[in-house]
């Protein structure tokens, strides 16, 4: 899961746009039940139990379900030397007049080898630059580090916009009060799943066709629109005292993952920390922060913390080291295999002045204790769409509040 190319020391309202967020207001079942995070279980299982595969809840008045699926079954071919690859897709809904999305719900057919998902919603205007990028493109789909993959259509206000999030433990998420996210008649739905082959050291196995359901309304006047901030920190973890070897050299690792996924992915680390750190200079160690400020007023409802399985904990504070300092989201014990959007006790307005600060803290030791990574030879983590690399996000769903 990565962040586009936004500022990071800035929320701009429309930036992005998230319907994960449905479970923010309402319990969905064990999706978002309470204000903590589910308890960890010991190492990551390397998501063998993650599952989406819960039935979804029953229809309400003015609702109707909507089944997309990948076209064929796919089988991941990471690129030369790597174990990961990040591929689109396009679903075409068929929208011939505008619609809210008030539930999704993604069911991986192959939960071994799938290591999250992101939905985009495009509307009519990049409509056609995602049907070029699919045309040009042998097979189905089309590589994707990064974002979409489609020039014209990334993930920008006007552009495509992330709706969903599938990682390990969600199942659905769903809204009970009139809010959702907007799809204009003729929008298509980008689908981009990581694909991780560790298990097999990058070699191709085993195929997977996985699918979407979508939960409509034609929505009111009144309905509420939704939209996500994604707000994310460096990651400069070192080896650990015991370890050694050339990637042990943030230079060296940040080479790595720039070979792996291309100068997009690789410039990430510096730049996060020359927009991060007061200073701009890297700070070895196991926890890292970002401050982002806000810059209109906002409510935020809930939130979901992405890490990958060197994570151990993530927080979300608003107003750190103020009289009005609060903690907004807070997973103590981190389990990759256990991820899942919590709705905030009970919602938080935000407004210009205000700052939202995301701190992560990584363990370079579970490098030996996750069957996934043991393979792996010892690195300085980065910023990385790799498995075995790192990212720190704390995604908050937010709506806008109108003046």
């Amino acid at each position: 899961m990565r962040k586009p190319d936004s500022p990071r020391s800035k929320l701009a309202a429309g930036a992005m746009t998230l319907v994960t967020a449905l479970a923010a207001v309402a319990a969905c079942g064990s999706d978002a039940d309470n204000g903590s995070a589910p308890p960890a279980t010991g190492p990551h299982s390397a998501h063998a139990s993650g599952s989406s595969t819960a039935p979804p809840q029953p229809l309400r008045a003015g609702e109707r379900f909507l089944d997309l699926k990948m076209a064929e079954a796919y089988t991941p071919t990471p690129p030369e030397g790597g174990a990961d690859e990040y591929r689109c897709q396009v679903l075409d809904p068929g929208l011939t007049k505008g619609a809210f999305l008030t539930g999704t719900q993604f069911t991986p057919e192959n939960v071994a080898i799938a290591h999250h998902a992101i939905v985009y919603a495009v509307p009519p205007g990049g409509a056609a630059a995602v049907r070029e990028q699919d045309a040009k493109t042998p097979g189905l789909g089309w590589q994707c580090f990064g974002g979409t993959g489609v020039p014209g259509a990334e993930v920008e206000e006007g552009d495509a916009a992330w709706v969903d999030t599938w990682a390990p433990g969600a199942t659905e998420t769903l809204l009970d009060q009139d809010a959702g996210y907007k799809l204009e008649p003729g929008s298509l739905v980008v689908l981009q799943i990581h694909y991780n082959l560790l298990a097999t050291d990058g070699k191709p196995t085993g195929s997977d066709r996985s699918a979407v359901r979508l939960r409509l309304t034609d929505g009111t006047p009144h309905t509420r629109e939704l939209e996500t901030w994604s707000l994310d920190a460096p990651t400069d973890l070192p080896c650990a005292a015991e370890e050694s070897g050339p990637l042990c050299d943030r230079a060296a690792s940040i080479a790595d993952v720039t070979k792996r996924f291309g100068p997009e992915v690789g410039e990430m680390a510096d730049r996060q920390v020359e927009e991060c750190n007061p200073d701009g200079v890297p700070k070895p160690g196991d926890t890292q922060s970002c401050d982002h400020e806000v810059e209109e007023p906002t409510t935020l409802f809930a939130g979901f913390g992405h890490m990958h399985m060197l994570g151990r904990a993530l927080k979300v504070e608003l107003n750190p080291g103020t009289p009005k300092a609060k903690v907004v989201l807070d997973v103590p014990q981190f389990d990759f295999d256990n991820q899942r959007l919590m709705k905030l006790p009970s919602p938080v307005e935000v407004g210009p002045g205000d700052t939202l600060r995301v701190t992560c803290t990584h363990d370079a030791g579970l490098r030996k204790r996750v069957p996934q990574l043991k393979k792996l030879p010892p690195r300085y983590v980065v910023w990385g769409d790799g498995t075995g690399d790192e990212m720190c996000i704390g995604i908050m769903v937010v709506s806008p509040r109108k003046s």
